[in-house]
């Protein structure tokens, strides 16, 4: 049992390492929102899928770990939360302090990843809409009816307000 719990305990540092990583490129990423550097934002992103991959899999080894943990103690694995760990943990407090502040460390760091990143996409929502705006505006100028700009001949000037040269074409 002993080495399960530090198995688990090792598991669980691990993935809050990785969690902080993904902090720190969620922090990043934030300025690179805001200048619309595409190419750094690619990158980032790039990165973070890797630390993403690489939590994935911990949490699976800490599934796996919980799950010998449980049948060990002849409990039910769905009741084997680290807040039931830990309270089980009561006669042993090196382990259940260890425990107790990886648990704590790792719910602050998440949800610190959590709110960035709901902060992010925030920003790309509303970069999303300034873009669609820039669309829309471009197609109602190329829609535009020709105006009464007459010279002096009684003709038309020669300007069309929606007769835009070059731009971006919103039909292809």
């Amino acid at each position: 049992m002993a080495s399960l719990m530090e198995e688990l305990i090792g598991t669980l540092e691990e993935e809050c390492r990785l969690y902080e990583q993904l902090l720190a490129l969620s922090q990043k990423k934030t300025p690179v929102l805001v200048s619309g550097k595409i190419e750094e934002l690619t990158k980032i992103t790039d990165e973070e899928q890797v630390v993403v991959d690489r939590i994935s899999a911990l949490d699976n080894k800490r599934e796996s770990v919980t799950k010998d943990i449980a049948e060990v103690l002849n409990k039910d694995v769905s009741e084997m939360k680290l807040t039931k760990l830990i309270e089980m943990l009561a006669g042993q407090p090196k382990e259940q302090a260890r425990l107790s502040e990886i648990h704590d460390r790792l719910r602050e760091t998440a949800g610190n990843v959590r709110r960035i990143n709901e902060h992010n996409q925030d920003l790309i929502s509303h970069s999303l809409e300034m873009v669609e705006f820039d669309l829309n505006m471009l197609q109602a100028l190329r829609q535009a009816p020709e105006t009464a700009n007459y010279g002096r001949s009684g003709y038309s000037a020669g300007d069309v307000l929606g007769s835009l040269s070059g731009g971006f074409d919103a039909k292809q």
